[in-house]
């Protein structure tokens, strides 16, 4: 099955990230062949942020990465800080956004903890194990 087929999957990846690594290994264990967007170098726009809003539920706020992002100095950590003004800086910076994000067609989520990813999916791998070893209860 690819992803082109009847349940297509993506995922807004980082490479440099563990948990992000972890779902798209977990997904091809699944026997998968998701659509891996590197949202660093491919970026974000409004609309797009906005539906993955939507679709998880989550709101900009909710969808912000705090650690290792330029968050705390554009003031994005403040009380009052407007969805608008965090969506803006997410097209701006990336880095932003917290990974890894997954849609399929049984919804959207921000995967974290990676086993997240596993309600989004029709079939579960018959087992998974994480780069750091942990075995995944399925």
């Amino acid at each position: 099955m690819t992803a082109s087929d009847d349940f297509p999957i993506t995922i807004f990846h980082n490479p440099k990230c563990g948990t992000s690594r972890n779902v798209v290994a977990m997904v091809e264990a699944a026997g998968y062949v998701p659509t891996v967007v590197e949202y660093l170098k491919a970026g974000w726009t409004r609309e797009q942020l906005l539906d993955l809003s939507t679709r998880s539920g989550l709101s900009p706020r909710q969808m912000l990465r705090e650690k290792g992002t330029p968050a705390e100095e554009l003031g994005l950590l403040a009380e009052g800080v407007t969805d608008e003004t965090i969506l803006a800086a997410m097209v701006e910076h990336p880095i932003l956004v917290n990974r890894p994000i997954v849609v399929t067609p049984r919804g959207a989520a921000l995967a974290r903890p990676s086993e997240k990813v596993l309600d989004l999916l029709e079939r579960k791998p018959t087992s998974f194990t994480k780069e750091d070893g942990e075995v995944v209860k399925l």
